[in-house]
């Protein structure tokens, strides 16, 4: 039911001594990586000094996260997310910083976002379902694979563009010791066993192997840019 910040996730960047409790995010999109809103507002936008005042600006509608008006202060804020306050004229998306904490960037396109194909489910009648990264479930088609992944329209969810999982293609880890680098896919090793495939990725500081589950595709294959702005 509670949070202690010396045992909050990683991708919390928060102080860690100033008191003894966090925020804790309610069940929804993401994984348990992903930190509240009202966190967001206070201590990554510092719009709000204290977690009461972030409360009242969510609660009042004035915060969207990918278009949509959330007011519940603990709704749980990942990777690639957009959040924007109408009032201020900003749009921001979440990212990794060079330490794989979450952080936020302002950024231009807040009507895009993309979304890495974990899973796919076929449904009643043959219809292809895409299981999603955040959680989002969509339909598609059989051209769509898993480890792919795909550009839309937010709030409409519309697809605009596919991305492939393939050697050359521009990618972003998002998770272990390297989160946040951006690199080039140079091969792809199936491990036999219960053991993760792994991608060798070539970045500015060198290759870097890592598990498919960490590669994350951002840009096309012969593109030296990510299909979403990254802000500065």
């Amino acid at each position: 039911m509670h949070q202690k910040r010396l045992s909050a996730p990683k991708t919390y960047k928060i102080p860690r001594k100033i008191g003894k409790w966090v925020i804790k995010p309610s069940p929804g999109p993401h994984d348990k990586s992903a930190i509240p809103l009202a966190l967001v507002l206070r201590d990554l936008l510092q719009i709000a000094d204290t977690a009461r005042e972030a409360r009242k600006i969510i609660s009042a509608g004035e915060v969207l996260v990918d278009g949509v008006v959330r007011r519940d202060y603990k709704f749980p804020v990942g990777l690639f997310d957009v959040i924007s306050i109408p009032k201020l004229d900003k749009s921001y998306r979440v990212l990794f910083d060079e330490r794989g904490r979450l952080v936020v960037r302002e950024i231009e396109d807040d009507d895009k976002k993309l979304f890495k194909i974990t899973n796919k489910t076929i449904l009643k009648g043959g219809r292809v379902q895409l299981n999603l990264f955040d959680g989002t479930n969509i339909l598609g088609t059989n051209e769509y694979k898993t480890k792919d992944s795909i550009l839309m329209k937010i709030p409409e969810k519309k697809i605009l563009d596919h991305l492939k999982f393939e050697e050359g293609v521009l990618i972003m880890i998002v998770g272990g010791t390297h989160a946040g680098e951006i690199g080039r896919v140079k091969s792809y090793k199936v491990v036999k066993g219960s053991g993760s495939n792994l991608v060798t990725v070539e970045t500015p500081q060198g290759e870097i192997t890592t598990t498919e589950n960490y590669v994350f595709v951002v840009g096309k294959k012969g593109s030296d840019k990510p299909l979403i702005d990254l802000g500065v």
